[in-house]
């Protein structure tokens, strides 16, 4: 009888493939484990089991598996529902999902190995130099893989080197699939068993009394083990004993200690005692009771308080509720620079019981995370992680929060899948049975309308913790300032002067400027070009701690022209300002003060926000200049001014969301000004002071916010009103893809008539050589999505069907918001 099994590969083909097995593997195997499988002519996959049936594949003949890789499933079953419906939903392969999904460790892609073939008698002078390279280094090793040949033939192409030695069968190529992840083993010692009697211990003793380094290890030994009843390591036992590890090695070579070796996870905790959690004041009180009585009619609730509220303790209170339930907690959050306060204060509270996930921590260190959360272990029982986190194996999830929840980051754009982490939130909690807490000062207007439709519960907290005042906001008028010249650089009269106060007080200064860099353009003076990026339709961003031209699309860079590149005058201009100017001005107006940036370029390393935010907090830094890192949910005891040093290029964005976007940005960066007794300041530099938005920023108006900007997406058909599906067309040929979207375009009109929008360009139309061009399809309330989609799906199978619009890339974005 032949058993056979569906598999799912890690590519972004939209179905699953069948294996064969025999009969001992089908009663093994069970969904979610890991198999390697052949794939193509000579690739092998780790592909995860899905299904385990005896029904052959009709279209072709199943291959045998290459072989298990797990005892146990990897994944479980609600995570593969989770994958599909993503998949389903968001319309992209459960094999591009499966990729991002699981740390790329798990992936296990098989390598090109060259081996010498030892039957062949090779001719050394008929060898090329190269080829007698590779010929000569697998003479003292047994197998070679690319990137070792790479190194030692110093090329970059080796294809024509193998190519060459396969011809004179000199060598053998074959694939191997290999494990990535190696756990972490730490060397540990005990004494020898010969010695656990008194009598042997004491003759032991004697013979060591000359040796008195080894006598001081064996005592050190009998020392530690006596205080801590933990296994003793190696490095531990020297650093006690005071003496090199060596000592420590000859005493394991005269069988006088015992060397052992234990599994240890990469990240450690190395706190103190658990601390109880705050009690909660009345409003906050009363707002915990209210979220408790909505999720007893609502699974998911919108918890909207205003900044310095208190919301995490309240956040702090359910996690505690969900753990005595012996339930699982996922704590979201949008940007990893949050993660760092995070987690020191809610290790304060649990302890070990907390795990972090997301990029920044090594492929080791994830899988570490993975595997914690698969064994359903006491320090994995409250995950804190960006968006990725959402797909960890939970057996047992009692409550997800979502903390700032109104924010892009939670929304994956490249590569697939694109799916929004709040909304995948919702999904899993469902197929868990748990509860969501979505909190926000600024909820998303989506968020917003669902618990005004009764579909999500509405909590309110509008009293800052220990009732301190919202800070005081003012809008700075720079065009007047600039036409009296009363600016000092980027810096009105106005905010030096608050400045300088704030800084005399010993308070600490937050400035605000969502552009990274020096200057976002350099043109000439004389005849106006700007060096371009030759991949992109953008200017060269100018970043002067490395003197360098650098593009934010591709990161394509030159270094910094002396002369103009198109005329060859030396009068070079920058136009605009990013964080790196506010930078060097600040250090010409405050010369003696300590002056900090957090953007990307400054974060780049793994514990970067950590280091920044720690020299913050502990007031080493009086001025932190940053991008939008700088609006998400940080805590600063001691800042009281927050300066926007220009609000004009948040308002005036070509996109729906820019309204709705840019009060959220400004009001989060207010919100970290005046968070204790002290009440803050904030000024906002614009040259449109009497815009809708600012006027409302400023009186902390969300509701006026919120029922204008619904308004206006009810009037012009935007969500939450109408579903978003955009289709983004790339190729190298401006012509095809110009060509591609007018048929798609056109397809997609004759399906579904004027809900249909563009093709138009993008306001950066060229990305790495790729041209872009948009159609944005918007979907009714009452329309079906299941058939809509379906549609899609024919139209896109004509579109790969027609050979003049080959290789042109359909990016499909399900709600692109």
């Amino acid at each position: 009888m032949a058993f056979f099994v569906d598999v799912i590969l890690p590519i972004p083909v939209k179905r699953y493939f069948t294996y064969s097995i025999n009969e001992e593997e089908s009663n093994f195997l069970v969904p979610g484990m890991r198999i390697a499988v052949p794939f193509g002519k000579s690739k092998i996959y780790a592909g995860i089991v899905h299904a385990i049936h005896q029904t052959p594949p009709i279209h072709y003949e199943a291959k045998e598996i290459h072989q298990i890789l797990d005892e146990m499933p990897i994944v479980n079953s609600i995570q593969l529902k989770l994958w599909e419906w993503i998949a389903q939903y968001y319309m992209c392969a459960v094999g591009e999902v499966y990729r991002a999904a699981v740390p790329s460790a798990f992936l296990l892609e098989s390598e090109t190995i060259i081996q010498l073939n030892k039957e062949t008698v090779v001719d050394d002078l008929e060898l090329k130099d190269d080829d007698f390279l590779v010929y000569e280094a697998l003479l003292h090793q047994p197998i070679l893989r690319i990137q070792e040949i790479n190194a030692i033939v110093d090329k970059k192409t080796i294809l024509p080197i193998i190519k060459r030695l396969l011809a004179k069968n000199i060598v053998t190529v074959q694939e191997q699939i290999y494990e990535q992840y190696k756990p972490k083993l730490i060397r540990f010692v005990r004494l020898h068993e010969q010695y656990a009697s008194e009598e042997a211990l004491q003759n032991l003793l004697d013979q060591l009394s000359r040796a008195k380094k080894q006598k001081e290890v064996i005592l050190t030994l009998f020392s530690l083990s006596a205080t801590t009843r933990k296994p003793v390591s190696v490095v531990e036992l020297a650093k006690k004993s005071n003496v090199s590890t060596s000592v420590v090695k000859s005493l394991i070579d005269k069988e006088i200690l015992d060397e052992f070796y234990l599994q240890q996870d990469r990240i450690q905790f190395e706190g103190n005692e658990e601390m109880i959690s705050k009690e909660l004041n009345e409003f906050q009180e009363k707002a915990l009771e209210e979220v408790k009585s909505s999720f007893e009619q609502h699974q998911v609730t919108l918890l909207h308080g205003v900044t310095s509220s208190g919301k995490t303790e309240i956040y702090v209170k359910l996690i505690e509720e969900a753990l005595q339930a012996g339930k699982q907690i996922l704590y979201l959050l949008p940007e990893i620079a949050l993660t760092a306060q995070l987690i020191t204060r809610l290790q304060q509270y649990f302890g070990e019981q907390v795990s972090v996930y997301h990029s920044k921590y090594s492929v080791h260190e994830r899988v570490e995370v993975w595997n914690n959360v698969l064994e359903n272990k006491s320090k994995a029982q409250i995950v804190i992680g960006a968006r990725s986190a959402i797909f960890l194996p939970f057996s047992n999830l009692g409550l997800i929060v979502v903390d700032e929840e109104h924010e892009g980051t939670f929304k994956q754009y490249d590569p697939a899948p694109r799916y929004q982490a709040r909304d995948t939130a919702v999904v899993l909690a469902a197929m868990h049975n748990a509860k969501v807490l979505l909190g926000s000062a600024t909820p998303s207007l989506e968020s917003y309308y669902n618990a005004q439709q009764q579909k999500y519960g509405l909590v309110s907290l509008t009293r800052r913790h220990g009732n301190v005042l919202m800070p005081a906001m003012e809008l700075v008028d720079i065009k007047e300032a600039h036409r009296k010249k009363r600016m000092k650089g980027h810096f009105s009269e106005r905010l030096l002067k608050e400045m300088e106060a704030a800084l005399e007080e010993g308070e600490q200064i937050i400035l605000f400027q969502n552009r990274r860099g020096f200057a976002p353009i350099l043109e000439c003076n004389t005849c106006g070009h700007s060096p371009q990026c030759p991949n992109c339709d953008v200017s060269l961003t100018y970043h002067q701690y490395k003197n360098q031209l650098r593009c934010h699309y591709c990161s394509y860079h030159i270094a910094m022209q002396k002369q103009c590149l198109a005329c060859g005058s030396t009068e070079l201009d920058t136009k605009g300002f990013g964080t790196e100017q506010i930078e060097k001005e600040l250090q010409e107006l405050f010369p003696d003060l300590k002056v900090g940036r957090m953007d990307l370029d400054s974060t780049r390393g793994k514990h970067a926000y950590e280091k920044i935010i720690t020299a913050f907090e502990q007031q080493e830094i009086d001025i932190l200049v940053g991008t939008q890192m700088l609006s998400k949910g940080l805590d600063f005891r001691n800042v009281t001014l927050v300066g926007v040093m220009n609000a004009d290029n948040l308002i005036n964005f070509p996109d729906f969301r820019a309204h709705e976007r840019s009060f959220q940005l400004l009001l989060q960066v207010a919100g970290r000004a005046g968070r204790t007794q002290k009440r803050g300041k904030v000024l906002i530099q614009t040259y449109n002071p009497y815009h809708q938005i600012l006027q409302q920023v400023t009186v902390n108006d969300y509701d006026g916010m919120a029922k204008e900007q619904l308004n206006e997406r009810y009037q012009y058909k935007y969500p939450p009103f109408y579903k978003l599906i955009k289709f983004t067309l790339k190729h190298r040929d401006y012509t095809r893809v110009n060509e591609g979207a007018d048929w798609f375009a056109k397809s997609l009109r004759n399906s579904f008539g004027a809900q249909v929008l563009g093709p138009e360009f993008p306001p950066v139309s060229r990305i790495r050589n790729q041209y872009l061009k948009n159609v944005l399809l918007k979907i009714p309330p009452k329309q079906s999505l299941q058939k809509t989609k379906e549609q899609i799906e024919k139209i896109c199978s004509s579109f790969d069907a027609i050979p003049n619009y080959k290789g042109v890339r359909v990016v499909i974005n399900v709600d692109n918001y």
